[in-house]
């Protein structure tokens, strides 16, 4: 987008360790959302998924999703549908010292006439795994709530940073 501005909405940083991070009363003021973590869990197998709303998470199986993930020896791809949750580009990381960077693109998030949808990247910094998804949230609604949890209730390790980026155009 030609002439757009990053500008930061919200940023956690983890003193303690928490099962979840949640991001509401989202300002409409934008064209669309960045979501950056810079994470870590404490086993490996768990893996961060991502929920969204308008007023309150949408917990119903309204999410889609479709990813690939490759390590530069093996590649694999799938998809999920009427799935109450999306993955986190199948961030499943761990244990604390691989801390791992993703990045979540929310297009159109305050449009009321359109499904809303995303695009999430993230690579594992002491391995070679990286991944990408396509994520769906068939509402109309305009999300002012973002969650990012783990599917088997890890906590995110301390030091773990989100921050939460406006794009506003010229």
């Amino acid at each position: 987008m030609a002439g757009a501005t990053y500008v930061p909405i919200a940023t956690q940083t983890l003193g303690s360790a928490v099962s979840n991070i949640t991001f509401t009363s989202i300002s409409q003021a934008y064209t669309d959302l960045v979501l950056i973590a810079n994470f870590a869990l404490p086993a490996t197998g768990d893996a961060t998924r991502i929920q969204v709303g308008n007023g309150s998470i949408d917990t119903g199986t309204n999410y889609s999703s479709t990813w690939i993930y490759g390590t530069g020896s093996t590649a694999s791809s799938g998809r999920a549908s009427s799935d109450t949750s999306t993955r986190f580009a199948g961030a499943a990381v761990g244990p604390s010292t691989d801390f791992a960077t993703g990045i979540i693109n929310f297009q159109n998030y305050s449009n009321t006439t359109t499904y809303k949808t995303w695009i999430d990247r993230y690579s594992g910094v002491t391995s070679s795994e990286v991944n990408a998804m396509v994520g769906l949230w068939r509402s109309t609604s305009a999300i002012n709530t973002i969650k990012l949890f783990n599917v088997v209730g890890s906590n995110f390790v301390v030091g773990s940073t989100f921050t939460l980026y406006g794009i506003s155009a010229a």
